[in-house]
């Protein structure tokens, strides 16, 4: 109860033991990327949507593990509305128009608007199944749509999946510092990498002037908590109906978001 996952000051005799889960024999991923969260209603999934269709924009091979299991929102981002089949090699997931590989679990409920109510360990293990079931096949980096918060199913994720960096989003709000700092040091005691911050939300520009209006703070808030931290923002994203709406269309794939490419870079570096 008291363990603070940090061994070098431990004067307990224990074994860490290794809880990562195998990946499905028959994938081949190089970079395995988080995009989290320390509350829900931060656009978590749009932004995570948003970086898988920039990075297959450069060319490379993408896929989207939607591990949201009570939330699921990327099947219907990307606009698929087929189920997943199985093979005896093990899961297929689904594909988009731009080849993304996709696997959340509203592509394995026969009705998609049929809530899961599932209790804890059960909603773990299928996020494990999707790494350990599912055949990803050779992709460059697989980003998993995280659900938001510090409780058992991140903990699952962060434990039992080698992750190579971990985006935290978030939104201006004053209580931000607090909000980030639990999700960053969640990932930091169970040693994932953080990437760095992208602020959602950001702002909204005015269509007439150009007008820049910080709706929700002036992001100080998140300046101060990325000081303190010593993780860097990658990205402040306005508030744009353009990309909700081709959301909420399935037409994801459309979105032109210039304001995410440092994110982008951040990830294609951890690549090359």
């Amino acid at each position: 109860m008291s363990c603070n996952h940090d061994c070098s000051s431990c004067s307990s005799k224990c074994q860490q033991q290794d809880l990562r889960e195998q990946l499905n024999q028959y994938s081949q991923i190089k970079k395995v990327i988080a995009v989290s969260s320390g509350k829900g209603g931060v656009g978590k999934s749009s932004v995570t949507a948003m970086l898988a269709v920039m990075m297959a924009r450069r060319g490379y091979k993408v896929g989207v593990l939607d591990a949201d299991i009570t939330g699921p929102s990327i099947p219907k981002a990307f606009g698929i509305t087929r189920k997943a089949r199985g093979s005896e090699l093990g899961i297929l997931p689904e594909e988009t128009h731009m080849n993304i590989k996709v696997m959340s679990i509203n592509l394995l409920l026969e009705d998609e608007n049929q809530p899961v109510v599932w209790r804890g360990p059960v909603v773990a293990g299928a996020v494990k199944q999707f790494w350990t079931d599912v055949v990803w096949g050779e992709l460059d980096v697989l980003f998993i749509d995280m659900p938001p918060g510090t409780g058992d199913v991140p903990l699952t994720v962060y434990q039992s999946i080698a992750l190579d960096g971990n985006v935290i989003v978030t939104t201006p709000q004053s209580l931000v510092q607090m909000v980030v700092g639990k999700a960053q040091k969640m990932a930091t005691m169970l040693d994932v990498p953080i990437v760095g911050f992208v602020e959602n939300m950001s702002h909204v520009k005015c269509p007439d002037c150009g007008k820049v209006i910080p709706l929700f703070g002036d992001g100080k808030a998140l300046d101060e908590a990325a000081v303190t931290l010593g993780v860097p923002i990658l990205a402040r994203l306005p508030m744009d109906a353009n990309v909700a709406a081709l959301c909420d269309a399935g037409e994801i794939e459309r979105v032109v978001c210039d304001e995410l490419t440092p994110a982008v870079d951040a990830v294609e570096a951890l690549l090359k």
